[in-house]
């Protein structure tokens, strides 16, 4: 009986586990097409399509990119059960390219 009474706590401990993991992961992928997309800049690519390219398919969808000079920007949703959390968990990152 204690289980079941249980169960509802662990299930939702194990859902702000789960989306935790998936804002981690948000955040490594949003760094890694920052930084694909500053490359992009130093070699005189475009930015946009190389940070784009760097991620899955899957998180293309809430994934935008800001270019300004050598700064790349990329703001990313990760992957959530609700919209309202998913823009409220919304990570982000930026790499620079400066000439020498």
């Amino acid at each position: 009986m204690e289980l079941l009474g249980a169960l509802p706590v662990v299930l939702l401990f194990g859902l702000v586990v789960l989306q935790l993991l998936a804002v981690g992961y948000a955040a490594v992928l949003a760094g890694n097409a920052a930084e694909a997309g500053a490359l992009a800049v130093a070699d005189g690519g475009e930015a946009t399509t190389a940070a784009r390219d760097a991620v899955p398919g899957w998180s293309r969808a809430g994934m935008r990119v800001r270019v300004a000079g050598g700064r790349v920007e990329v703001r990313m949703r990760p992957p959530s059960a609700l919209a309202a959390l998913a823009r409220e968990l919304e990570v982000d990152a930026h790499a620079v390219v400066r000439a020498r």
